[in-house]
């Protein structure tokens, strides 16, 4: 089986990867850290705003089940792509609104999807389009954050929403 990578920032990166794990199609997500000038980057100088980094995951998906626009139909219905460098109260460049491509046919659908994005957005859409280069995985215990702390406070108030609304509107594109 083929699978394809797609790295994704839309705020913290526990709201994306606990939205994607229970996506058909996905194999594999890992929360970590792109798009920066500083390398092995801690989670600690990530949130400092200072190494240029965005809170990514990293979807490895099967594309026979769902495609790159699927991925990105997904992120543009869990998070605020039209608020500059912040999602609701986790503000900074490393809470920015990114697709990090990895190929030319990803670069192309990004821009679609942006686009029609627009049209879907009361305000203009910020979701910054970069090529995506050194990627950093988060420190272990922020993979499968979600699943591991449902009642922690952030995960109860911000990400369980998120997680409650992406299963109301892909009900049919959740993993049995």
């Amino acid at each position: 089986m083929a699978t394809e990578v797609a790295t994704l920032g839309g705020g913290c990166f526990w709201c994306l990867e606990a939205v994607y794990q229970q996506l058909k199609g996905v194999q594999a997500v890992e929360s970590g850290y792109a798009g920066g000038h500083v390398r092995n980057p801690s989670y600690g100088q990530v949130c400092d705003g200072n190494t240029g980094h965005a809170e990514v995951v990293r979807v490895n998906y099967d594309p026979a089940v769902i495609d790159f626009r699927g991925v990105l139909e997904v992120f543009f219905t869990v998070h605020d792509p039209t608020t500059l460098n912040r999602q609701g109260n986790d503000v900074g460049t490393q809470y920015r609104s990114v697709i990090f491509y990895h190929s030319h046919e990803q670069h192309e659908v990004a821009k679609q999807v942006i686009a029609e994005m627009a049209n879907v957005w009361d305000a203009p859409i910020v979701t910054e389009l970069s090529p995506a280069g050194e990627y950093y995985k988060a420190e272990d215990y922020h993979q499968n954050y979600f699943r591991q702390n449902p009642l922690q406070g952030y995960c109860a108030f911000v990400v369980a929403p998120k997680v409650a609304k992406f299963r109301e509107t892909f009900a049919d594109r959740l993993i049995d």
